[in-house]
């Protein structure tokens, strides 16, 4: 095992030849990129405590993937973040369909979210697909 020491467990959870029983987010990007993906996928009234929490993103892909949906789905993203990680700050939010992407079904669309943390001096992208979540 490694003695690289982690920040918080790495979800999925899986064991980790490296770190033992569980992967291990070793540096603050992980982490951050974790949660706000948690954020994304959690539907509001999802989590214990915290009723408004969460985009409820997986509901708003089962609708066609029109422009009042992007334009839906862009300001609850915007939303969202602005009350629950405004460390985060949102540079792009894409849609990826069948039409730019034919390795995509038909009825599938990608969520791409560019975002940049200033205070770690950091930028990633997270995608949100049905192929990985």
């Amino acid at each position: 095992m490694s003695n690289l020491q982690g920040i918080s467990v790495k979800l999925p959870l899986a064991y980790s030849k490296e770190d033992g029983p569980y992967g291990l987010n070793k540096n603050l990007g992980q982490v951050i990129k974790q949660n706000f993906k948690n954020l994304v996928l959690t539907s509001p009234g999802e989590r214990p405590m915290v009723p408004d929490f969460g985009c409820g993103l997986r509901r708003l892909l089962f609708e066609p993937m029109d422009g009042p949906l992007r334009s839906e789905v862009v300001t609850v993203i915007n939303k969202q973040v602005n009350k629950y990680m405004p460390f985060i700050n949102i540079e792009k939010i894409s849609f990826i369909t069948s039409d730019e992407n034919p390795n995509i079904g038909i009825n599938e669309a990608i969520v791409s979210i560019k975002y940049n943390v200033g205070s770690i001096d950091t930028s990633d992208t997270l995608e949100i697909s049905p192929i990985n979540d």
